[in-house]
């Protein structure tokens, strides 16, 4: 499958993410209830001269949970050190970044859920003590060490939280759930990329961009690059409305932020099966995908939006998904 540009999963285009990321909680757009929190917590464990609480970030995709784990150590006043779950294959892996640690240093694992399990044990001992144990040796002259560590935050991000064990999700002490974004906060968000970026675009338009990326600032900002393309080249150098328009259609993005996989999902559902109820192995065999692209990338949204309903017999088509696709329900014939 190629690159959907309304994926809200972190593709290779999006290296510009970070010289548009905002550094500090006021220049944060979104998400209100969470910066609140975190502005006190911040506050309170620089007046107490600690490190703050090890915190949890989740939700779905493109949300910002990288972007907040930076804007905590620009708070803090400390240096932010990165890690990836999948990338921690080994226990000196993570022994390797945790004994390199400084003093207030926040250490951010993004997909934190996929860190494997003996390897997560090394973490326990770490965020709760400030300890490492560490196995050294092999078979009888095996023997376990303990190194301390210097106080640290860690900020772990994860898009499935339920595949979190326990005693890790128990040892954060702050929990965050990401919301999905208004098209108020998301077309704040477009303007605000459109002045770091230096390219001008007008209020109607950052708000038609707003409409069509899934609530999700990742896809905003990854609409707004490609409009801007067609602004320059086909355009007169600014993103107006109508240049906006044209693009999003070339790009075959719909005005609910459907794109050609979402359309070829639904018309298969009601044209092949009538609707449903069908099972997802025989859908992502009637449009050659896999079933776990569609799965964690295509159903999701239209879940979300109301297009389709899981059942226990299979996926079913609602009368939203007929009315935007134009096609009538046939009666019933029973």
């Amino acid at each position: 499958m190629d690159e959907r540009i309304i994926t809200p999963e972190e593709i290779e285009g999006d290296i510009f993410e970070s010289s548009i990321r905002p550094e500090s909680l006021d220049e944060y757009i979104g998400q209100e209830e969470i910066k609140e929190n975190l502005r006190v917590f911040i506050e309170a464990a620089k007046m107490r001269g600690e490190s703050l609480d090890h915190v949890l970030l989740y939700g779905p995709p493109g949300l910002g949970k990288t972007t907040l784990a930076h804007i905590i150590a620009n708070e803090l006043d400390s240096n932010l050190k990165t890690a990836s779950g999948p990338a921690l294959e080994k226990s000196g892996d993570l022994a390797a970044v945790l004994s390199n640690l400084e003093p207030g240093d926040v250490l951010f694992i993004d997909e934190i859920h996929r860190m494997p399990k003996f390897v997560e044990e090394i973490l326990y001992p770490a965020m709760e003590d400030f300890e490492l144990d560490i196995i050294i040796g092999a078979d009888s002259k095996s023997r376990s060490i303990k190194i301390d560590l210097p106080p640290f935050t860690l900020v772990g991000a994860t898009t499935r939280a339920g595949d979190l064990s326990s005693p890790l999700r128990d040892r954060f002490g702050i929990i965050s759930k990401l919301n999905y974004y208004k098209e108020e906060e998301l077309q704040q968000i477009v303007k605000r990329t459109g002045r770091v970026l230096n390219m001008s675009i007008n209020g109607e338009a950052a708000l038609e961009i707003a409409r069509r990326c899934r609530k999700t600032p990742r896809v905003a900002n990854r609409l707004f690059k490609r409009v801007r393309d067609f602004a320059l080249v086909k355009g007169t150098g600014t993103i107006d409305y109508d240049i906006t328009i044209d693009s999003l259609e070339r790009l075959k993005v719909d005005r609910y932020g459907l794109d050609q996989v979402d359309i070829e999902y639904l018309e298969a559902l009601i044209n092949k099966f009538n609707g449903g109820p069908v099972g997802i192995e025989t859908i992502a065999t009637a449009i050659g995908e896999e079933v776990t692209t569609i799965e964690d990338v295509v159903e999701p949204f239209l879940l979300q939006e109301g297009f389709i309903k899981r059942t226990p017999r299979g996926r079913v088509a609602t009368d939203k998904a007929y009315a935007h696709l134009k096609i009538n329900r046939q009666s019933e014939l029973f």
